[in-house]
């Protein structure tokens, strides 16, 4: 079992009270007691340290926040807690996920999701670039990310009958972008070559320095990017699956507004991101939504009957199709022809299930007598041209990647898949659609929300966190937006599976198609 060295420390002391004979200042007497060396105490911190410390009767316990500069005294409380609390956040684009840890024991508390506030301001991250340059855009960016987790740090400390300000430390795993506008940095030069972040690794602050409600002297760890589109969530993703510190070379998939991706091991990692996800996170599909209670996350389609079969998260009626249940049906429909490899409806092959609207033809999924809001739940042939367009750019970006290091797909040890699409994703439908590679089932693995995973661990070990920061210098960021290779590789995957049937001998081929 992994050893607990958490990023607040709690110090037991015992001191002897001041007296005639021993007029050592409080701060001074504090620091001798402690079982540590070296500590300082931030300046604006001394007044509340000594006084708190006095109060208590020069006994009870030091909090100390464990910093790469060293160890800093925060705080004294007159009696040792029975948790020491420590918040992980994963800072997407659309949610926010946190879970609560005893930092003392590593055992998560509560957990718990909320909808990114700045959405009213831009569906996307460029969206909210452009919204930033505008007057005061990135101040109110700022203030609404901070609301935001502000209001998650409460509703999580009311699970375990807690106060927001009783929240001792804050990890923070995300986007590049995300993370400038945490900080209030100006993200002005991500969307713009050469694509250059404020700052790659930014050094830990105190919560009120950022306006969070929690204690205000938390540590706030924000997990270093590489570059504009390699943020500290994927740098999360590879401390949770390990994939730094193993002999055998394996890949890390993580798919939501981008698809990132990182090949390695111990001793080399190279990386890269690209416009993959969009159409399977609920960004493109118009029926499209996140993988959440009502999401359709799994299709099936009677190849004789062409009878519809499908199961929701939750097993409640449907909603939408997340990006697992969109893999699924289309590779269904490829299977059963009602599809052919260029992702178009064989309007014959369909029947009755294609309906017109608007300027061209929509499958019907679930009638509208099933569904959540009596509306059918359809699948549009834009749809499908964007789940195209997505699956032949992750399936580029993985060729463009590992042929930049030499590394052929069935050298790879394992294929760790990250986030909401690893945890409801059928490997065999992402290989029919050509998405991913013609491998063994067994060699992919499914990791869960790996940026929190990531963020947790950032909270408990300090090999975790020097790793982090190690990561940004040990891995090699290949751009995709000046690729050529990518582009090239692009093209040729724009067919169910591919263009070079020899890269997927498990896939039926149908050359009436």
């Amino acid at each position: 079992m992994q050893t607990i060295q958490p990023l607040v420390e709690l110090h037991i002391v015992e001191a002897v009270p001041p007296s005639l004979k021993d007029n050592t200042g409080d701060l001074d007497r504090l620091k001798k007691a402690l079982s540590c060396e070296n500590v300082r105490v931030p300046n604006r911190r001394i007044a509340t340290v000594a006084g708190k410390f006095r109060q208590a009767g020069f006994r009870g316990a030091a909090v100390i926040n464990v910093l790469p500069g060293g160890r800093e005294l925060v705080d004294f409380l007159p009696e040792v807690p029975p948790q020491l609390v420590g918040m992980a956040l994963d800072l997407g684009t659309t949610h926010l996920e946190a879970c609560l840890v005893d930092m003392l024991t590593g055992v998560v508390l509560a957990r718990g999701t909320i909808e990114n506030a700045q959405i009213e301001y831009g569906a996307d991250i460029l969206a909210r670039i452009h919204f930033a340059a505008k007057n005061n855009g990135l101040a109110v960016l700022h203030d609404a990310i901070i609301t935001c987790i502000n209001e998650l740090a409460d509703e999580l400390a009311v699970k375990i009958g807690f106060a927001g300000t009783d929240i001792r430390a804050m990890s923070v795993s995300g986007n590049t972008t995300m993370t400038h506008f945490l900080l209030g940095l100006d993200p002005y030069h991500l969307c713009r070559e050469p694509y250059i972040p404020v700052v790659n690794i930014p050094e830990p602050c105190m919560a009120e320095e950022l306006g969070l409600k929690i204690n205000p002297a938390s540590p706030i760890w924000v997990l270093p990017s590489i570059g504009s589109y390699f943020g500290g969530d994927l740098i999360s993703g590879i401390i949770a699956s390990g994939l730094d510190e193993q002999e055998h070379t394996s890949m890390l998939i993580d798919v939501g507004t981008n698809a990132e991706v990182v090949v390695g091991n111990r001793e080399w990692l190279i990386a890269c991101a690209g416009a993959a996800g969009p159409a399977l996170e609920g960004g493109v599909a118009k029926m499209g939504m996140r993988a959440g209670p009502g999401a359709i996350d799994q299709v099936s389609i009677d190849k004789d009957t062409k009878e519809f079969r499908y199961r929701t998260i939750g097993d409640l009626p449907p909603k939408g199709i997340c990006g697992s249940g969109i893999i699924d049906l289309v590779a269904e429909l490829y299977l059963s022809r009602m599809i052919d490899l260029r992702g178009k409806f064989r309007i014959d092959a369909a029947g009755d299930r294609l309906i017109k609207q608007g300027d061209g033809f929509s499958l019907i999924v679930a009638a509208a007598e099933d569904s959540a809001d009596g509306k059918p739940i359809t699948l549009s042939q834009v749809d499908l041209d964007a789940l195209m367009r997505s699956k032949a750019a992750m399936y580029s970006i993985l060729r463009t990647l590992t042929n930049q290091v030499g590394t052929g797909f069935d050298q790879l040890r394992h294929i760790y898949v990250a986030g909401a699409f690893g945890q409801h994703i059928s490997p065999r439908q992402a290989i029919v659609l050509g998405m991913i590679p013609d491998l063994p089932l067994e060699v992919y693995v499914p990791i869960g929300n790996s940026s929190l995973a990531g963020a947790k661990k950032i909270l408990l070990e300090e090999g975790a966190r020097s790793r982090s920061v190690e990561l940004v210098k040990k891995i090699t960021y290949v751009e995709l937006n000046v690729n050529q290779e990518f582009m090239i590789r692009f093209s040729g995957a724009r067919f169910i599976p591919h263009t070079d049937h020899n890269l997927f001998p498990s896939v039926p081929f149908f050359e009436d198609n």
